[in-house]
């Protein structure tokens, strides 16, 4: 263990300036026996440093290299086990506890010791050491209550001290003096020794000799330590004094500490009262405008918002914590609520005023349109009263049962205003209708009773949903409307020949320009008092927020309705949505029954005026919608569509109902039967009615049903007709309809175009066939028999063999139909087709010129069968294709 001290010193200690006092071989407890060894170091400069050193035999080779350092200052506890039993093991408590394993029991004592020894040094007994024998603490203590740990702990310390370069070369020196220093060591020894005690026996006689100056030293001390006693009486009279002084200090600092705390408490007090005066003061003439201010002119109303304001911020001041309790506090607020109250009071009073006197001022003007189709403007009073719109948010968020007291009286107002003159509006678009005076009877030509309509009306807002939205966009919609307007407009007005069973197209146009007219006053009037409850009442329309909105679109009657809600909207918004909803179909209730009173008076006046209705109404509604599809105008009109729709499709359910009760003369030709007439007229009328129209989907579909209904019924009177042949009938009807659908090109419609014509081509070619067959018939009846027997098997050649069909019997037959016979009969068939067809399909011509082609095909069919069965006989026809040709042409012409 010696060896291993020194190398240790000498490789690791010695180049860091360290001392190695203690060193213990350990391992782990509880672990693979890994040896270390812990040492226990001192720096040798100063201040001195106490280490215990973990170091660690490298596994690459036989040298030693440092691992963990810890400082001894940090160590807690020493652990020893067991005080009375002997053990190896040991724990050392620094950050953590460090349980080892020593290799004995000795090199463990001697480790603690030498732990214990520097802790009474250095560390001054910071180290708690449990479990420790007292026998080996007392043994590692000198006896002697004198002794100085600084003195005497040294030399204990110190087992073993390394030899410096001087102390080796004396002693190198000294042995090369002596001859037998390595030879012999015993007898070098006792040279030394003997060397040594002559050296203390000089020491001793040195010190005797120097006894006089050691009592001479002996009474310097004492006088030094006189002069110590005095210094020290000093030092406590001194001390006393700074006492004194320490006490008035601390008096001083506490007297500054509390003119510090009064400081600031002032600083605090201050504070607070600015804070009320700035934020609970409300100056004079705040105070003279809520009481007395003008609400009359512009200048007065900017004063009193501005107080109101200002009232506004007093009231809503966030408080700190105790402010309410204050009584000066308590008494400003009560005198803000005061002039609260008495300022809302005023303001709701001069608001009824207003609306009053606007009621006044625009019935007066109700004469001036009584002639005209317009609606009085109220622009004017929308932009006096939005003078109001900040008090009125003002009120809303100060007094909100004023508030709803106002709109209330508004709606109320607002809506016999609007009664009034919306009712006289329709009644002059009623008597333009009509052509009927103010004093004759108003709903003459009504198709139902009054009753009848309002319950219709009650059911249709039973039915349908009401929404409300933006009007915002005014000038928006009407740019996007006018354009659209003027075209559909421009296309009514070219109709051309088209007209109806009572009117023609001055009465219709002029329908449709009454109708349009209505249209273009309601929306601007709807979408204007719709904006002005936003803005005026403080209602918002929409989502401030981002968000997706999503339509729900409902069918009723065929008729889309879009149903607009937004996920997520605040309650707020949505509760304001409702009120603005809740407030147009008040103040507007009449409208929706007047355009449902309007729109049967149009139908009951003509029934093709709800195609005119359809595409106007849907054209409002799909602008309206597409400025805003909640707003009151898109709800309230798309309602009305869905009566207009239900006309429509009424009138279509008509013309079907007439087409199966149509009834025709047994003793006159049929011709044109009337419902393809009146199809050809509806279609006409519908094309130029919906021509680049949003609503083009129902005409289709009830271009569907007509075309299915006009075919069944075409074919039911062909199968019924006595007089005409069906062929005739079928073949001119679908004729007229197959011109009609060219000529209209209805895109919805080519499949009932191309059948038309196959009917049409079928029945041509049936009828012709079936007509032929009478002037040449015993020639047609010959040549079938002479077909029939060469089905039977006869060769061709053989046919002239057979007893009735022999050359003889042919020549019999032809001589039957000479030139001059055929131009007969074919004469009498021109007269008979002629009593056929109707002049007004003009399809003689077309007819006769397939007869004689067919004629010729028959005429090639029977030289044919001649050629073949009676080869080499030269019978021949009376009469050529040229003079088959030359009949019909002089026929033709005569005729």
């Amino acid at each position: 263990m010696t060896a291993i001290k020194h190398a240790l010193q000498r490789d690791i200690f010695t180049p860091n300036d360290e001392r190695l006092l203690s060193i213990v071989n350990v391992c782990k407890a509880g672990k693979k026996k890994r040896n270390c060894f812990l040492c226990a170091t001192v720096t040798t400069e100063r201040p001195v440093q106490v280490n215990v050193v973990k170091v660690k035999k490298s596994d690459k080779g036989d040298f030693y290299k440092r691992q963990t350092a810890w400082a001894l200052r940090d160590l807690a506890v020493v652990d020893a086990k067991d005080a009375v039993k002997e053990s190896p093991e040991f724990d050392l408590h620094f950050d953590k506890v460090y349980k080892w394993v020593a290799s004995s029991t000795v090199e463990k004592n001697t480790f603690i010791s030498c732990i214990w020894k520097l802790n009474q040094r250095y560390l001054r007994k910071k180290i708690d050491f449990i479990n420790v024998s007292s026998q080996l603490l007392e043994e590692s203590v000198p006896s002697g209550e004198n002794q100085s740990v600084a003195g005497g702990d040294e030399e204990a310390v110190d087992e073993y001290q390394e030899l410096n370069a001087r102390e080796e070369q004396d002693i190198e020196i000294m042995m090369e003096g002596c001859e037998y220093a390595i030879s012999n060591a015993e007898a070098f020894a006792e040279k030394l020794s003997r060397e040594l005690q002559v050296l203390d026996g000089a020491n001793i006689q040195s010190i005797m000799a120097s006894e006089k100056q050691v009592n001479i030293l002996m009474k310097l001390l004492d006088e030094a330590l006189k002069e110590v006693d005095q210094i020290e009486l000093k030092l406590s009279s001194y001390e006393e004094m700074l006492q004194s002084v320490k006490e008035q200090m601390d008096q001083i600092s506490e007297s500054n500490h509390l003119i510090h705390l009064s400081n600031t408490n002032n600083v605090k007090l201050l504070s607070e009262i600015e804070f009320l005066v700035n934020h609970m003061d409300l100056a004079k003439g705040h105070i003279k405008a809520l009481q007395e201010g003008d609400l009359t002119s512009s200048r007065g109303i900017e004063a009193c918002t501005n107080a109101a304001d200002a009232l506004l911020q007093c009231m809503n001041v966030a408080l700190r914590p105790g402010h309410d309790m204050l009584h000066a506090v308590k008494q400003q607020q009560q005198r803000f609520s005061d002039l609260r109250e008495q300022f809302a009071r005023r303001l709701a009073s001069h608001l009824n005023s207003v609306f009053v006197q606007q009621g006044h001022d625009q019935s007066s003007t109700l004469a001036q349109h009584s002639a005209e189709l317009t609606l009085p403007n109220h622009h004017p009073f929308h932009r006096d009263l939005l003078r109001y719109a900040k008090l009125m948010e003002w009120l809303k968020n100060t007094d909100y049962g004023k508030y709803e007291g106002l709109t209330k009286n508004y709606m109320d107002y607002l809506s016999r205003l609007y009664e009034r003159e919306i009712k006289d509006f329709f009644e002059v678009a009623k008597i333009k209708m009509t052509g009927t005076t103010r004093e004759g009877k108003k709903f003459a030509t009504l198709p139902r009773k009054e009753s009848a309509v309002k319950q219709e009306t009650e059911s249709l807002h039973g039915s349908s949903g009401k929404l409300t939205g933006s009007t915002s966009s005014l000038n928006k919609l009407s740019v996007q409307s006018s354009g659209n307007r003027r075209s559909q407009s421009s296309s009514l007005l070219d109709m051309g020949n088209m007209s109806a069973s009572d009117l023609d197209v001055a009465d219709r146009t002029k329908f449709d320009k009454i109708f349009e007219q209505v249209l273009s006053e309601l929306e601007p009037l709807c979408l204007a008092e719709q904006d002005f409850i936003s803005k005026f009442f403080k209602l918002q329309q929409h989502q401030s927020t981002s968000g997706t909105t999503t339509n729900e679109v409902e069918e009723m009657d065929g008729v889309a309705l879009s149903r607009s809600y937004t996920p997520g909207v605040p309650q707020t918004v949505s509760s304001e949505k409702d009120m603005i909803r809740q407030m147009m179909t008040k103040i507007f209730r009449c409208i929706e029954p007047e355009l449902n009173n309007l729109i049967a008076l149009g139908d009951k006046i003509d029934s093709f005026n709800s195609l005119y209705m359809l595409v106007k109404m849907s054209h409002h509604v799909w602008t309206a919608q597409n400025v805003d599809p909640a707003s009151f105008l898109s709800t309230t009109l798309g309602n009305v569509l869905v009566t207009v729709k239900r006309n429509f499709d009424k009138c279509i359910s008509n013309q079907m109902k007439q087409m199966d009760e149509v009834k025709i003369s047994k003793k006159s030709k049929v011709g044109i039967l009337p419902f393809v007439a009146e199809f050809e007229e509806f279609a006409a009328l519908a094309e130029s009615i919906f021509k680049n129209a949003e609503r083009r989907g129902d005409l289709d579909k009830a271009y569907i049903k007509l075309i299915r209904a006009v075919f069944d019924s075409v074919e039911k009177v062909a199968n019924e007709s006595q007089k005409t042949p069906r062929d005739v009938v079928m073949m001119e009807n679908f004729h007229h309809i197959f011109a009609t659908l060219s000529r209209l090109k209805i895109s919805c419609l080519e499949a009932e175009k191309k059948e038309a014509k196959q009917k049409y081509t079928d029945h041509l070619q049936s009828y012709v066939i079936y007509s032929l067959g009478q002037p040449l018939e015993k020639l047609n009846h010959f040549f079938e028999g002479v077909e029939a027997r060469v089905a039977q098997g006869i060769r061709e050649e053989e046919v002239s063999y057979q007893l009735a069909f022999n050359k003889q019997e042919l020549r019999k037959v032809i001589k039957e139909y000479p030139g001059k016979e055929v131009k007969k009969g074919l004469d009498n068939l021109y007269k008979k087709v002629d009593k056929h067809l109707c002049e007004e399909e003009n399809l003689l011509q077309v007819v006769w010129h397939s007869m004689q082609d067919e004629f010729i095909r028959q005429y090639k069919h029977f030289e044919g069968l001649i050629a073949r069965c009676y080869p080499g006989s030269g019978i021949t026809m009376e009469f050529t294709i040229q003079d088959i040709l030359d009949y019909c042409s002089s026929i033709a012409q005569s005729h």
